[in-house]
């Protein structure tokens, strides 16, 4: 199994998984001319798709989804409530390509099975998923308020996780952000602090090569370099040594990650 963190942040997130001939996106968070590039820049065809995977409607993570769909015929995976709240944001998608994945479920593709979660967030039915292949795991949670420990169970002992470290507490208290906004960013359905985002990697980890990549960072609250010392002394603090077994990734808007083996 391979992938690759072709956007993650406020501006655009989508992320690239595929497995013996099967391959999926995460959200199409951005443009559709954008993410042809992103998809040059790691040597894939967005028309070789098998679907495209919707965790939630928020257009950071479907703004290009309608304009790839129609193009590339390209199938859709969302739950029925998303499906609902996607209308009139995405454009008309023909029926053909209209596909329901149901939380807490797993749809199997050859040899890759793809786990359905819940995450606690300010949208209508969110939800990440988590891709098993050949006995490894990729784990992907983003844009969640809290990590519960249902969550823990499911993305436990992953070989490789997209994990949010979205802000530093600090910054965004002392920020631009209107009240309304730092308000709802810190609460059970915003987003996790680098802090709390370690904390529950602490409790997920297992003792064997783990690769972190931290996303979905604020560009306004946070900064690779804090993100990545503020989770390193938190694990530290847990018993966990970075570089180890563990080891700490960047993800940034536009430049994807290295395409790698999970």
């Amino acid at each position: 199994m391979q992938f690759s963190v072709l956007a993650s942040g406020s501006s655009g997130n989508a992320t690239y998984i595929e497995n013996e001939g099967h391959s999926f996106l995460v959200d199409a968070g951005l443009s559709g001319r954008k993410m042809e590039e992103l998809f040059a820049a790691i040597g894939k065809k967005m028309s070789d798709l098998d679907g495209i995977l919707v965790t939630h409607e928020h257009s950071d993570h479907i703004k290009g989804l309608g304009i790839v769909a129609r193009k590339h015929k390209v199938p859709i995976y969302a739950n029925a409530k998303t499906w609902t709240a996607m209308d009139g944001l995405v454009g008309a998608i023909p029926v053909e390509q209209r596909f329901h994945f149901d939380m807490d479920t797993v749809k199997t593709f050859g040899s890759l099975d793809i786990e359905s979660f819940a995450v606690s967030h300010d949208a209508a039915d969110p939800m990440f998923y988590v891709f098993h292949a050949g006995g490894r795991k990729l784990s992907l949670i983003t844009d969640t308020g809290y990590v519960s420990d249902r969550m823990k169970g499911v993305i436990q002992a992953s070989d490789a996780y997209v994990f949010e470290s979205n802000h530093d507490v600090g910054m965004l208290q002392m920020g631009r952000y209107p009240w309304s906004v730092k308000r709802r960013i810190l609460s059970d359905v915003g987003h996790v602090s680098n802090e709390d985002a370690a904390v529950a990697m602490s409790e997920v980890l297992a003792e064997k090569p783990t690769r972190i990549y931290l996303s979905h960072l604020s560009k306004d609250n946070n900064m690779k370099d804090l993100a990545r010392m503020s989770v390193e002394q938190t694990l530290q603090s847990k018993g966990i040594i970075v570089g180890e077994y563990v080891n700490l990734l960047d993800t940034d808007a536009n430049i994807p990650t290295k395409l790698v083996i999970v």
